[in-house]
């Protein structure tokens, strides 16, 4: 019997390196903003489980940030839009106020890129998905969205879909946090839940 132990504890530590020997981290816990930081006037909060943005009386742009920086990763989360849903997921991104120095991975209504990536204050679009796939998101239904970055490499997946891929040496040299967007304009309302990141 304690053969066979061994031989199951070695089979699951190789399994482990042979992941990148990581492990998922959740980076919500449900409960409140514990581990994120708000820039902005507009609305953050949990209910009923679940990571709320909402537009605020001044209808400008907002952002939530993890209080840690995180370099090569692999994060998954989901999101439901209600209303306007034009938000986004940022990455190795800095904050002075509301402006953001870093990648958004785009989270649109349909016909608006979803899964692209956007640099802000900088070259604006680097890539937009195929008109092809802008039926994959589910607007007004959960969707599941996975993003990779390892160096200058950075992977968008909706729904189980890959949206894009490129490489870019200016990613490769950012550092910065995981953030999440409202978007200006007024009226956007998304919802978020099971956000999760593993370091790579």
């Amino acid at each position: 019997m304690k053969k066979i132990a061994l031989i199951l504890t070695l089979a699951l530590v190789s399994m482990s390196v042979f992941a990148g020997g990581a492990k998922w981290k959740s980076l919500f816990n449900g409960k409140n903003l514990k581990g994120w930081n708000v820039h902005g006037t507009e609305k953050w909060y949990v209910e009923d489980g679940l990571l709320v943005c909402e537009s605020g009386p001044d209808e400008a742009y907002g952002y939530l940030s993890t209080d840690n920086n995180f370099d090569d990763f692999e994060l998954e989360l989901e999101f439901l839009q209600e209303a306007d849903g034009n938000s986004g997921v940022f990455f190795r991104s800095t904050f002075e106020g509301t402006k953001v120095n870093g990648w958004q991975v785009e989270v649109a209504p349909p016909d608006h890129d979803t899964g692209g990536i956007y640099e802000s204050y900088g070259r604006g679009w680097l890539v937009k998905i195929p008109d092809e796939k802008e039926d994959i998101l589910k607007m007004g239904e959960w969707n599941k969205l996975k993003i990779r970055v390892d160096g200058g490499h950075v992977t968008t997946w909706l729904n189980g879909q890959q949206m894009v891929d490129i490489k870019d040496e200016k990613i490769a040299q950012g550092k910065g946090a995981i953030a999440l967007q409202i978007h200006d304009g007024g009226g956007i309302k998304v919802k978020w839940r099971d956000i999760k990141v593993r370091k790579l």
